[in-house]
């Protein structure tokens, strides 16, 4: 059964009845402690909190809710992780090959029709307005990490649109609070924001909206490599099974969510930048201070009962590590479709995913290893990946010990590592240039002798099939507890 949840307080009383979260009652300090209580709590695979009693606020913390694969399978809709991958498999089956097939694509096509965004005229996160009076600071925005900046909020749906086309887009930066009315923009070049900033009239405030909370599927949209104009409104509605509702925002002409806890409205001008950083990121290590744009508040609404989201990164496992691997589900389909080959991926948590991927394939030429590399790097966000790794088909790329010592045999050090330069994400700090890098591709399939490997290729050390059956059914015989 799929689940749809009309608003972050919906997930949160659907978590709390299955036993998958904590009311925290005793007074907590957003300045470090309730990352060091959650740090705790998501490294022991531990439930969502809710710090109910915040320091100098009325508002209370929402965190760790995405903190399992469980807990984000069910905020995407689905009854398990595993069903995650299934999804695009059966959009995608809806393109048609022909146009016999075209007609009962458009029938099927239809069935998302009623998924588009909605346009309200009242919503939730429009109770309490606030203009001349706004303060960002009566929210309880965590400083996370003791070399931090200051205060950053953490989980904003950043919310921009295309000057050329009109259409929205959502993506989620993190925002350093300077003062009551001003916050960094972290976006990166790399970004749909970003993008949409540079396009804009440059003699013009650009309008940005940033809302806090919704609905946990539009959450997870803001952070999903989507196509550029590809709606992340939409995408959350899909996975939602039910529309994402807008509202329009009181003082830039933005399409907001209806059912955010908070949403914060204002500009950003070209040519104004600050000291942004460092911070304590996903990566593990403090992302370096650097100059970004300024963000200018003009309003803030909210619900009158508002919860303030967040999250906190570090060296993982954390929370944004699921979200993650969803992406890493939902996407595998897609590459599999661009690049042909490939039968799995696995981006490991300790690569903070865009350092490390494995890959296996169905190999059948020499040097496939290397088109799939290659093919690999063009693609969106997968430019970013610094070191690709490739193995077989029949190599479970999520076993990491298995990978490790196809890499370690397999692999001959000046035939099978291919580098190059390309982009890296900005917070790869080994990289001497900021944007870009050197990037490592390792070849540690079976070799063919067309590829320079003239001796015979050995065997796995496996087992025969029948010895292992007569050692089943005499196991218990034995008397080996293992």
């Amino acid at each position: 059964m799929p689940f749809s949840f009309k608003d972050l307080r919906d997930f949160i009383s659907f978590l709390e009845a299955k036993n998958q979260l904590k009311r925290v009652k005793v007074e907590v300090d957003p300045i470090l402690e309730i990352t060091e209580i959650t740090d705790r709590t998501v490294k022991k695979y531990g439930p969502a909190l809710i710090f109910e009693n915040v320091k100098d606020s009325k508002f209370p913390v929402a965190i760790n809710l995405f903190g399992t694969y469980e807990r984000t399978a069910w905020a995407l809709g689905f009854d398990s992780f595993s069903e995650i991958e299934k999804f695009l498999p059966n959009v995608l089956s809806m393109i048609p090959s022909n146009l016999k097939e075209a007609f009962g694509t458009l029938i099927e096509l239809s069935k998302f029709r009623h998924l588009k965004p909605k346009l309200v005229k009242k919503a939730p996160s429009q109770e309490i307005v606030k203009t001349d009076d706004a303060n960002i600071l009566e929210f309880p925005i965590l400083k996370c990490w003791p070399e931090d900046a200051g205060r950053f909020i953490t989980l904003p749906l950043v919310i921009t649109k295309d000057p050329e086309t009109g259409i929205h887009n959502v993506g989620m930066y993190r925002m350093q609070v300077y003062d009551e009315k001003t916050t960094g923009m972290h976006w990166h070049i790399h970004h749909d924001g970003a993008q949409n900033f540079l396009k804009s009239d440059k003699d013009k405030p650009f309008e940005v909206a940033v809302a806090l909370g919704g609905e946990p599927a539009l959450i997870y949209s803001a952070t999903a490599p989507l196509p550029r104009n590809v709606s992340e409104y939409m995408l959350a509605g899909i996975l939602n099974h039910r529309p994402i509702e807008l509202v329009k925002a009181k003082t830039v002409d933005l399409l907001v969510p209806a059912n955010a806890e908070i949403i914060i409205e204002g500009y950003v001008l070209h040519g104004e930048t600050r000291l942004e950083g460092p911070f304590g990121d996903h990566t593990g290590y403090y992302s370096l201070a650097d100059q970004f744009p300024v963000f200018h508040i003009t309003a803030i609404t909210h619900r009158k009962d508002a919860i303030y989201p967040a999250t906190i990164v570090g060296r993982p496992p954390m929370e944004d590590c699921y979200l993650g691997k969803a992406t890493e589900r939902f996407f595998l389909p897609v590459i599999k479709q661009l690049v042909h080959e490939v039968v799995d991926i696995d981006m490991p948590l300790e690569g903070v995913f865009h350092n490390c991927v494995i890959v296996s394939i169905e190999k059948t030429y020499p040097k496939q290893a290397f088109k799939v590399m290659n093919a690999l790097w063009s693609l969106g966000q997968m430019m970013f990946s610094k070191f690709i790794v490739i193995v077989d088909s029949d190599v479970n790329v999520h076993d990491y010990s298995e990978v490790a010592w196809r890499v370690f045999n397999n692999v001959d050090p000046k035939r099978d590592v291919l580098l190059t330069e390309g982009p890296l994400d900005v917070l790869d700090h080994s990289a001497p240039n900021p944007y870009w890098g050197y990037k490592m591709g390792i070849d540690a399939t079976r070799k063919l002798p067309e590829e320079g490997h003239p001796r015979p290729w050995p065997k796995d050390i496996v087992m025969s099939e029948d010895i292992k059956k007569i050692v089943d059914e005499k196991w218990k015989e034995f008397g080996i507890d293992i």
